[in-house]
């Protein structure tokens, strides 16, 4: 019996050289790792499709930024609401001319929003690094206004360009 008529008695009928068990093992250990990644492949994909999502939840989260220019701008025209992020201390210390306490209007501040929802409001905070503004401008979003801007430079920005600030109790 030559090693042809040994494989079909066997029962083998993929080409190998040889029918041994352990290769045979071996080789179906190999077909199922090499097949893992593809069973993987739509969990991996939603997973990447989940971080995706979040990256733009994370994205919207984001407020487009105002420039000095424009800032001041809108506050010589009277047509920009400022909420300053800073805390009541801070606040009393120094603020942007104009600007509104958002620690001491939290529940009220539906109440000192303007009525157009389009109207301009910008938050601000200490400074390019401070998120804090993003508290105060969920808060106006959720509350329906879409102009809803941010003053990066914050607080520390305003002080180093020399303009007029603002202090004590409102």
């Amino acid at each position: 019996m030559g090693p042809e008529s040994a494989r079909r008695s066997r029962g083998c009928h993929h080409e190998i050289s040889s029918c041994d068990p352990a290769r045979i093992a071996r080789l179906r250990a190999i077909r199922l790792l090499l097949s893992l990644p593809a069973m993987k492949l739509i969990p991996t994909l939603l997973c990447l499709l989940g971080l995706h999502v979040a990256a733009i939840a994370a994205a919207t989260d984001e407020f487009p930024s105002i420039s000095h220019q424009e800032l001041t701008a809108a506050m010589a025209s009277k047509t920009v609401t400022i909420i300053d992020v800073n805390g009541t201390s801070s606040f009393k210390s120094g603020r942007i001319p104009g600007a509104i306490d958002y620690a001491s209007l939290r529940g009220g501040l539906a109440g000192t929003l303007p009525k157009d929802k389009a109207a301009l409001v910008v938050a601000y905070c200490g400074n390019e690094k401070c998120k804090a503004y993003r508290t105060a401008a969920k808060a106006v979003a959720a509350l329906g206004y879409t102009n809803v801007k941010h003053y990066a430079p914050g607080i520390a920005g305003w002080r180093a360009s020399g303009a007029s600030i603002e202090k004590g109790a409102e």
